[in-house]
């Protein structure tokens, strides 16, 4: 049963430096918390007493709002909970946030007591460093395993169109060790850029740069940008880095010679946050590569040629503050960009 009466905490938890909240132990709900939570999350208390949990959890993760709610529930039954969430500010930023559970009873009702800690920046050091090892571990291992057996019909002098088939492996292989490097660059690059290095454009011509780039790239691509309401956002090269990935991956696993990539730029129906969302008509993404992606505790290895790049996207996008999520069907993959909004220079 809901709670009844509003129930608070007390005053002396208004001082401490970590996130102090009361929520209902049946619907999720805050009923109360402290200043620190509302630096956590963005939203005063009394604007989260209001909201549904679903409204500050980032939905693109398993950590979703109802399983944060089958957490809260299972405090009441006497065993404290551990786990960490992944929450979405009030302004769209997400955070990593650890959460520590257990059942308390205030004001003659029975509530969930929660310490909430903002872990983003060691969470995001820790998985970035696993990332590395993964890549190091089994991408840059098979890579030179396939570099060492094509080596081999060289060194034994086969016949010329082996050799010539052994050569061009070699060739094409030792630039995918390249461009791997050049992802890992760019994913520490993201996460240790400073606001101060981003700047204000309109989105749709943030977009067609990177787009007419990567067309420039692939002369025998279409990639056409649709614009469906001029809005801003903040932008570096983490921007172009992951724009780029999503675009060159639509173009290089498509199985047509003429690929067409549509990108259309306007607010999320939902939040009204920036979306630019990259369709193309490919193959699913496979599912592996997506679990991975949005579950670090997932040991799966990126084996396959999107692997990085999607890992390249989903940092790079929210080193801005965003979030990215997929869409897979038979008619091919969605991928959606979202950025928080700027005000445009008219606006000051």
């Amino acid at each position: 049963m809901a709670t009844e009466k509003q129930v608070t905490l007390p005053p002396a938890y208004a001082d401490l430096h970590v996130g102090i909240a009361l929520f209902d132990p049946d619907l999720g709900a805050v009923l109360d918390a402290n200043d620190w939570v509302e630096t956590i999350l963005g939203y005063t208390v009394s604007e989260l007493r209001g909201l549904p949990v679903e409204a500050y959890t980032a939905n693109t993760y398993p950590r979703s709002g109802d399983d944060l709610k089958t957490r809260l529930r299972a405090s009441t039954g006497g065993r404290p909970q551990r786990f960490t969430w992944r929450a979405k500010r009030a302004d769209g930023e997400l955070v990593w946030v650890q959460v520590r559970s257990s059942r308390r009873r205030l004001d003659g009702q029975e509530c969930v007591y929660a310490e909430l800690q903002d872990i983003t920046e060691y969470y995001d050091t820790y998985h970035r460093a696993e990332l590395f090892w993964r890549v190091l571990r089994h991408n840059l291992r098979n890579e030179a395993t396939v570099i060492s057996g094509n080596a081999t019909p060289i060194a034994e002098r086969a016949d010329a169109e082996r050799l010539r088939k052994a050569g061009e492996t070699i060739r094409l292989r030792a630039e995918k060790l390249g461009k791997m490097a050049d992802s890992v660059e760019e994913i520490q690059r993201a996460v240790a850029g400073a606001d101060t290095q981003r700047v204000r454009k309109h989105a749709t011509v943030a977009v067609r740069t990177v787009a007419n780039e990567v067309s420039a790239d692939y002369p025998g691509a279409e990639v056409v940008v649709t614009e469906r309401e001029g809005m801003w956002i903040c932008v570096d090269d983490a921007f172009a880095d992951a724009l780029s990935h999503a675009l060159e991956n639509a173009v290089v696993h498509s199985e047509s010679v003429e690929p067409t990539v549509q990108v259309g730029v306007g607010p999320s129906p939902n939040t009204g946050r920036v979306e630019i969302r990259i369709s193309d008509g490919n193959s699913p993404i496979p599912e592996g590569e997506l679990d991975a992606l949005f579950d670090p505790d997932i040991t799966t290895s990126t084996s396959h040629g999107t692997g990085i790049g999607l890992f390249v996207m989903k940092w790079c996008v929210e080193s801005l503050g965003g979030e990215v999520r997929f869409e897979r069907s038979e008619k091919g993959n969605d991928v959606y960009f979202y950025l928080p909004p700027e005000a445009s220079p008219d606006e000051g």
